[in-house]
């Protein structure tokens, strides 16, 4: 299981020292929706040029245009770009096509997506699935990740899990064939991030440990 550090609502500047301070805690450092947003591919670009040897995720949560905003991202430095799943199929299938010519990879956001559509995913092989629960549905419904149902993912995809994660939760994402936990604010507005992130990974190494 890796841990995948999510930066958003940030200046670009700020984004880079905080994942500076726990850069050996994490694995992934993941170039917020918010970030790219407000700073464009400038963020990708600098995130990359920081962190040359880390895998840089570009959250684009593109919906359409699909070919164009890939290439911004993989252009950029970005490893890995994240898709909607609810958008058309079509769209996913340019995304992944463009990822592989630049031999970079997609993860899809099944944010809303039902799981009676996940079959129609599981038509696009070699992608990543996120296990998604909103910022809005955090902090207007006090929703987790927690409550996810992750049981219809197929066998063989690798799956990422966004969405309230905590520490104590970590037993629970491992038990349940978990691969990516994506981590933000508890984290990145700990009072210590470099004691949260470490705290983050001793969970890890622990699970690690009794498997």
């Amino acid at each position: 299981m890796k841990i995948q550090l999510a930066l958003d609502r940030f200046r670009i500047d700020e984004a880079i020292a905080l994942a500076s301070s726990v850069e050996d805690y994490v694995d992934w450092i993941e170039v917020g929706t918010s970030l790219i947003k407000e700073f464009g591919m400038e963020s990708v670009r600098a995130f990359r040029k920081a962190f040359p040897t880390k895998t840089i995720l570009a959250d684009m949560k593109t919906f359409d245009n699909a070919a164009y905003e890939m290439k911004l991202c993989f252009e950029a430095g970005a490893n890995v770009a994240t898709v909607m799943g609810a958008a058309p199929f079509a769209t996913l299938e340019m995304c992944k096509r463009v990822a592989d010519e630049y031999g970079g990879h997609i993860m899809v956001d099944l944010l809303n997506v039902p799981p009676e559509q996940y079959h129609q995913l599981a038509r696009l092989t070699g992608v990543k699935w996120c296990y998604h629960v909103s910022k809005d549905e955090q902090e207007g419904q006090g929703k987790s990740a927690t409550t996810l149902n992750i049981a219809d993912c197929p066998m063989g995809i690798q799956t990422a899990v966004a969405g309230g994660i905590t520490v104590e939760s970590i037993p629970q994402f491992k038990r349940r064939g978990i691969d990516i936990v994506i981590v933000g604010s508890a984290i990145t507005k700990a009072d210590n991030p470099i004691e949260a992130a470490r705290q983050f990974q001793s969970a890890m190494d622990n699970e690690k440990t009794m498997s």
